[in-house]
């Protein structure tokens, strides 16, 4: 069994198994939510939940609701001094030390400090720009500039040389893919595994030199911290580099993305250019609308009876993090796009304890880009094309899109 899958779960349900249907499960979502909101499938060994309350209950109640992949019925362990630093992570940690791990890094990202990013994050945002926008009228949006910005920004927090940004998108790419029906499974987890392995030996690399030569930057944060007067384990450094670059890059790059989907769907880019609270606004109807997250993992702690069905005490689920975004019992027109939806209690970054740490971030960074984009191209236009959706069974975007402009 390959480390990158230690608990053997097939990343689909069969309903999404197609790369179209991942494109948009939304009308899933609403036939599940009606008929089946909390339900098991045997597949892939988990329960699914789909309604808003649910996932919100589910997301909130870390007693009966673990993080932790541990604390499922038939886990084993990952081999491999390096394979599995990510449940060493917060994202696999419940409190107390969920907490603790946080309480290293919140202080960098709490939104007083990121806003004070806002001037560097528009200075790369026009720099990209001015290099994209000159090479005429039509652009690939993810390649050229979703994703970019972020990494670039990441690995500037990080204290990574941003040169290495196309070397990062690998790796980004490989820890969230998941493989497709026309490959071979053990060989996709085995590549999968070595990309994993380089990023960690790239980071041990940072990691050491930062403990002999200390930088304002988030790796030395982590290789100077001490909780308790002890200082974190390798696999909790490791894991957490390795989740503030793929995790910060992937949800900006796809709520970008995302977000101009929305707009074009919705023919508001001359309405959005040049309003900012407009756009603000806008941009958390885009993380309910399109959330760049579609689901989170949880393990039942104690047996819990919901809708008449009986989850386990050891039982995964995952929660529809998408569903419940668009459920009608908490959204009036929940399968509608209304730029100025307010007030907008979504999950986009998830809920409870484990709220996205790089929320602020990925607010910021997309309003800047964003706002930048739309004040310099007018008749903004998504040519015909098929849309192939990012190859994981939570993270929700595309892999390319074309947009056509005039410039301004």
């Amino acid at each position: 069994m390959s480390s990158s899958n230690p608990q053997g779960l097939q990343a689909f349900p069969d309903e999404l198994s197609e790369r179209k249907a991942w494109l948009e499960p939304f009308d899933w979502y609403r036939e599940m939510r009606e008929q089946a909101p909390v339900r098991y499938d045997p597949t892939r060994g988990v329960w699914d939940v789909f309604r808003y309350d649910d996932v919100k209950e589910m997301l909130d109640d870390d007693e009966r609701f673990s993080v932790s992949p541990r604390n499922a019925d038939g886990f084993q362990e990952p081999e491999g001094e390096e394979a599995g630093v990510m449940l060493d992570t917060m994202l696999m940690q419940d409190p107390p030390r969920h907490d603790e791990l946080r309480g290293v890094v919140d202080e960098e990202f709490s939104p007083r400090t990121i806003r004070e990013l806002e001037p560097r994050i528009r200075e790369l945002t026009t720099e990209l720009l001015d290099d994209i926008l000159d090479n005429g009228g039509e652009i690939d949006l993810v390649e050229e500039f979703a994703y970019p910005l972020p990494v670039i920004v990441i690995a500037e927090l990080l204290g990574v040389p941003p040169e290495d940004r196309e070397q990062f998108k690998q790796w980004s790419d490989a820890i969230v893919s998941a493989a497709s029906e026309d490959e071979n499974t053990e060989e996709f987890y085995e590549r999968q595994d070595e990309m994993r392995q380089e990023m960690a030996f790239y980071f041990v690399q940072l990691m050491e030199d930062r403990r002999e030569n200390p930088r304002d930057d988030l790796i030395s944060t982590l290789v100077t911290a001490e909780i308790d007067g002890e200082p974190l384990d390798h696999r909790e450094i490791l894991g957490t580099c390795i989740l503030l670059l793929v995790a910060g890059n992937i949800t900006t790059t796809n709520l970008i993305t995302n977000a101009m989907r929305c707009f074009d769907e919705d023919d508001a880019f001359e309405e959005l250019a040049g309003d900012d609270r407009a756009l603000t606004t806008a941009i958390e109807e885009v993380l309910r609308y399109r959330s760049p997250v579609q689901a989170m993992t949880r393990v039942a702690m104690e047996d819990v009876t919901i809708h008449g069905e009986t989850i386990e005490e050891g039982d995964r689920i995952v929660v529809w993090l998408g569903s419940g975004n668009r459920d009608e019992r908490q959204f009036d027109d929940a399968d509608e796009f209304r730029a100025d939806r307010t007030p907008n209690q979504h999950f986009g970054f998830g809920y409870g304890t484990h709220y996205c740490l790089g929320a602020p971030l990925a607010r910021l960074e997309a309003k800047v880009a964003l706002s930048e984009l739309l004040s310099r191209v007018s008749n903004v236009t998504i040519p015909e094309t098929t849309l192939e959706p990012t190859r994981s069974s939570f993270i929700y975007g595309v892999d390319s899109l074309p947009i056509r402009f005039d410039r301004e």
